[in-house]
């Protein structure tokens, strides 16, 4: 066997006894949990298949589409609507090639863009606390009330006004 012979067949040796052994079918793969957080964190937590494509909150119908990431987003079926209107981070656009679905993200839309929403955020069993379509608004809030608070102390300003008892 050649030195070239061991290289064929996609497989590197690696020094070892283990050195060309292949991981069994099935194991995971370093990105896959990296790619799992990302569709939690985009909202692609629909039913996968094949389970059928209902809500688990309300146990309507929606249309489930692949993500980028492997996973299933169920989108409000049959509704299209210009982007700009939708909270950012909600906001699905479909690959007119291969299907599959991927979140805008909190990027501005581009003009006239039109976009799909995950059914999570018409879902009638589902409070708008429970989704919080504009989370980014808090972490955004969040930090005007610190940068708030610093410009305060710097100006001598007080925090809160004196107990007048």
């Amino acid at each position: 066997m050649g030195e070239n012979d061991r290289h064929q067949g996609g497989i590197v040796p690696l020094p070892g006894p283990d050195g060309c052994r292949q991981p069994p079918a099935g194991t995971p793969q370093p990105w896959e949990n990296i790619d799992r957080a990302q569709a939690d964190v985009d909202g692609a937590t629909g039913p996968e298949p094949p389970a059928p494509p209902l809500c688990p909150h309300c146990h309507l119908s929606g249309e489930r589409r692949p993500t980028y990431t492997g996973q299933h987003i169920l989108l409000e079926p049959r509704l299209i609507i210009p982007a700009r209107l939708v909270p950012g981070g909600h906001r699905w656009y479909i690959d007119a090639g291969s299907g599959k679905a991927w979140n805008g993200g909190l990027d501005e839309p581009l003009s006239g863009a039109l976009s799909r929403i995950p059914h999570q955020l018409a879902c009638p069993g589902l409070t708008l606390d429970e989704i919080k379509p504009w989370a980014w608004l808090t972490s955004v809030r969040e930090h005007n009330a610190v940068e708030a608070r610093r410009r305060s102390d710097e100006d001598g300003y007080p925090g809160r006004l004196p107990d007048a008892g």
